[in-house]
């Protein structure tokens, strides 16, 4: 080992000894069948389940969400650069009138 060279440890590969592949198969043939038959509800993906999934993945979000501000809307930034260009243009011609 070097000074500057620190080796990665190794990852985490956890296989499986037991496992029946085609029991698992089987059951899923199973469960989609009994589906199509209506003998289990149709499963369903809404919008709404998935929404919340990725705020609460990461820490910047989650912040946002808990100060409860709001980002900048579209007629704050329209307004701000309107503002900038009005500085461009004094800056540039020395003159408050367009």
């Amino acid at each position: 080992m070097g000074m500057f060279k620190m080796e990665k440890p190794r990852r985490f590969n956890h296989q499986y000894i037991y496992v029946d592949e085609r029991k698992e198969k089987l059951q899923k043939m199973e469960e989609s069948a009994k589906r199509d038959l209506g003998m289990l509800p149709p499963k369903e993906f809404t919008p709404e389940d998935i929404r919340g999934k990725f705020v609460e993945g990461t820490k910047h979000l989650k912040r946002r969400k808990e100060s409860g501000r709001k980002p900048m809307t579209y007629g704050a930034l329209f307004v701000s650069i309107l503002v900038l260009l009005y500085i461009l243009h004094y800056l540039v011609t020395g003159e408050f009138t367009f």
